[in-house]
């Protein structure tokens, strides 16, 4: 399930998605999506906006996770002319630009509360209030679709989300299930990127061997469709003889997918184990091994913590030790801890400090780590 507006499947979750697609295209009403990281929902998004009467109008994505807090509200509403720093001129907002259109709200569970209430406002009224203005001033008249990789009922519960603005989204919820509970969709997908890399990068069209397909078909695909499309494209321009062998496949599906004639549903190693091993056994540093597909949102926010979790068991919650395990540099520290923070994922160093370090999860040597450190560096 890719590209801007196609979708690509097989499996009745596909089905019932075009349906839902059909329907909410007979209206102006909010919609909901709600799916792990990479699973497609901006492509939902736009096919919605396309099966509207707004599709011959403007259709704009707006990450809520990708701008910082203090310059979203600008972002959305525009600003005037002084009303903070680097304000050298009045600014129209993206739901002015959309007005008449549709505007998906993507990772819309990462706005904070107080913007959260701003949002509610423009929903119940259409007024858009630039910052620094005194008053209202125009209306938009535009679609919201909105998405999230959260469980937003559990935000609502722990007072992390306003119930009202979710009530006020969730009029069409669109719920897209992860890659790995729809594997039929794999190798349509696998054939249509083939051709769409091809093609984007004028390359010969390469043939997908058999063990190369398996192989693709039976990873479980942590970062969904959109790790899929990435590997493809690697594969595709990696291709020699105009064939695709399994060889040219990343080491981590080399080793987590089940080889060929294995049992469809058999035991793969988790994904936190295997970054765990990229880092603390072959010396890959956390930041290319986990830093780098976290933020081109390969990995979700649970592989992360279940990542940090799993060094943390080993270094008996020492953040310093940490350091030297994951292969990151004694001086990015604070930046370690900053970007931990900022998404949520900085562990409670006390609940690991009672945690026996074995090597039984993985079945795997690991660096062994001294009580006496463990207390003079924490």
């Amino acid at each position: 399930m890719e590209t801007r507006s196609q979708l690509v499947g097989v499996s009745s979750a596909i089905r019932e998605i075009e349906l839902e697609i059909e329907s909410a295209g007979r209206t102006d009403a909010k919609v909901l999506l709600t799916g792990e990281s990479g699973v497609g929902k901006e492509v939902v998004a736009h096919r919605i906006h396309q099966a509207s009467r707004r599709r011959f109008s403007t259709f704009v994505p707006i990450n809520c996770a990708g701008v910082p807090d203090t310059l979203l509200e600008s972002e959305l509403f525009g600003h005037i002319r002084g009303s903070f720093t680097d304000a050298h001129r009045d600014k129209k907002g993206w739901l002015y630009q959309a007005h008449g259109g549709t505007v998906f709200l993507d990772e819309v569970g990462e706005m904070s509360v107080r913007m959260q209430a701003v949002l509610l406002r423009f929903l119940e009224t259409g007024e858009i209030q630039r910052v620094g203005a005194e008053s209202g001033g125009a209306t938009a008249n535009v679609r919201v679709i909105a998405a999230t990789n959260r469980n937003l009922m559990a935000q609502v519960a722990e007072k992390n989300f306003r119930d009202d603005l979710y009530y006020r989204l969730n009029v069409i919820h669109i719920a897209i299930p992860p890659l790995r509970q729809r594997p039929e969709d794999i190798r349509p997908l696998v054939n249509y990127f083939v051709r769409a890399s091809s093609t984007a990068h004028h390359l010969t069209l390469p043939r997908v061997l058999d063990e190369t397909m398996a192989r693709l078909e039976s990873y479980t695909w942590p970062g969904n469709v959109r790790e899929l499309k990435n590997v493809v494209e690697r594969l595709v321009i990696r291709a020699r003889n105009d064939v695709i062998p399994p060889t040219d496949l990343p080491r981590e599906i080399l080793l987590n997918a089940s080889p060929p004639g294995a049992p469809a549903n058999g035991p793969l190693i988790r994904a936190a184990d295997r970054l765990y091993e990229r880092m603390a056994i072959e010396g890959e540093s956390f930041w290319s091994a986990v830093y780098e597909p976290f933020m081109a949102r390969d990995l979700t926010r649970e592989d992360l913590r279940a990542v940090i979790s799993k060094g943390l068991e080993q270094t008996r919650g020492s953040y310093k030790l940490l350091l030297e395990l994951f292969n990151v540099p004694a001086a990015d520290y604070k930046k370690l801890l900053a970007f931990l923070r900022k998404h949520q994922c900085h562990m409670p160093f006390q609940k690991f400090r009672s945690i026996s370090v074995g090597a039984e999860s993985i079945g795997v040597s690991r660096r062994p780590v001294h009580e006496e450190q463990v207390v003079n560096f924490r």
